[in-house]
């Protein structure tokens, strides 16, 4: 009966185990969603106001010049706004380059858990 009682009690922990490291993993998803959303949000407001202000910035200059340099100016225009592109961009891929991987607490876990179980860990902290 020890055996049955000790195979009994291996399977409710690791059963207890597998429910912590599944609920750890539903906290990151949802922490994950939040951020992503609040990125979206900042990103449409930013995008918005700034597409707005560079427009009349960008029809100031046109009208400032029209008498004399009108082409220049629109090509000036274009330009600056070509190399704004260029800069977010870059900021963009770096920013999503240096985001943390999701689900790395979850995973650090569960690589615990399987050291654990193959007898390389000395203790185990649930």
């Amino acid at each position: 009966m020890a055996l049955a009682e000790t195979a009994g009690r291996i399977g409710t922990t690791l059963v207890a185990m597998a429910r912590t490291r599944l609920e750890l993993a539903a906290v990151e998803v949802q922490e994950e969603a939040q951020r992503v959303l609040g990125y979206v949000a900042w990103a449409l407001l930013a995008a918005f106001l700034g597409a707005g202000a560079l427009m009349l910035v960008a029809l100031f200059v046109i009208v400032l010049f029209w008498d004399t340099h009108r082409l220049l100016a629109i090509g000036a225009m274009a330009g600056v706004f070509a190399l704004a592109a260029v800069v977010i961009a870059m900021q963009v891929r770096a920013r999503f380059a240096a985001r943390p991987r999701m689900m790395s607490a979850t995973l650090a876990e569960l690589n615990k858990d399987l050291a654990f179980i193959k007898g390389t860990g000395a203790s185990h902290e649930q």
